[in-house]
């Protein structure tokens, strides 16, 4: 596993990678063990992240790779049902999500990098290792 300089975080990307309310920033983590994607996004100088995961059906949220925000750039949408969240929270604040919330991913901006901070459930994906070298 790879520990930034933020306090134990996983570094994730340049600062500069992610514009206010634009593209978020997508990766690959583990919550409990299987694969999701998280994503990262810049909204009102803030920075949020969450699995990407609707709570009204687990299927990722993006219409297009990275792009979550409504045409106003306001709300987080799922893309398969319209669910929309709150992107300061992730809570519903509309259409079939009901009262549920977001999985959040904690992050960091430090000396312009971007860090996440795995928790219990949501850890790194590991790297192979590569084989051991030995005689033939």
């Amino acid at each position: 596993m790879h520990t930034g300089a933020a306090g134990g975080g996983e570094p994730l990307c340049a600062a500069v990678d992610i514009a206010e309310r634009g593209r978020a920033w997508v990766w690959d983590v583990l919550e409990h063990g299987r694969p999701v994607r998280a994503f990262a996004l810049r909204f009102d100088g803030g920075l949020r992240a969450y699995l990407n995961r609707c709570a009204h059906v687990s299927a990722e949220m993006d219409w297009q790779p990275g792009e979550f925000l409504d045409a106003d750039k306001r709300w987080i949408v799922c893309s398969i049902h319209g669910a929309t969240y709150e992107p300061a929270d992730g809570r519903c604040v509309g259409g079939p999500c009901g009262r549920a919330r977001l999985t959040p991913v904690p992050v960091q901006e430090h000396e312009g990098q971007v860090y996440w901070y795995p928790t219990r459930d949501i850890r790194p994906v590991p790297f192979d290792t590569p084989a051991s070298e030995g005689p033939p």
